[in-house]
């Protein structure tokens, strides 16, 4: 059977910042990843619960969602691939981070769009959990930039061009 990520594609991919309970902060890519609403704005991923990041959003319950470019596919895959259990990524990849103003996790600096999110439900869905959150802060840099877009395992795109239909 084909994988689903080889089916819906490309999706854009966001890493997510969490922290456990003693505020050491993890970092991990995403690309089953959305948005659910305008107003209020809230997000929703899934995630193996395998992954660290699940261990701290049931301790912490909340995260960062950060839209790295594309100039990043280097760190951002090094994100997915490495554990936080094993490595600090942000010390491995040089990642300088900053205090968030409402949530526990810290910013990543130099990151074109960053979300500050509380999570609002975390349930399971076959092999992955649903988390939903809701954004309490948010911080646009920039939006004119290529954003990492995921096929699936180690292949990504970039976004062409733009078209206007009317």
């Amino acid at each position: 059977m084909t994988r689903i990520s080889e089916i819906i594609f490309p999706r854009v991919t966001g890493l997510v910042i969490t922290c456990d309970r003693q505020g050491k902060p993890n970092i991990a890519a995403f690309s089953f990843l959305m948005p659910i609403s305008f107003e209020p704005k809230y997000v929703a991923f899934a995630v193996s619960p395998r992954r660290k990041t699940f261990e701290n959003l049931r301790e912490v319950g909340e995260f960062v969602l950060a839209i790295p470019p594309m100039e990043m596919i280097n760190r951002v895959w090094a994100c997915g691939t490495k554990s936080g259990r094993e490595v600090d990524k942000f010390t491995l990849l040089g990642l300088e981070t900053r205090m968030a103003k409402a949530v526990k996790p810290p910013l990543v600096r130099n990151m074109p769009v960053q979300l500050e999110c509380r999570v609002e439900l975390f349930k399971e869905f076959g092999d992955h959990w649903l988390v939903v959150g809701k954004v309490l802060e948010e911080h646009v840099e920039k939006l004119d930039f290529q954003p990492v877009l995921h096929y699936s395992k180690n292949v990504f795109t970039t976004v062409s061009e733009r078209m206007v239909v009317e």
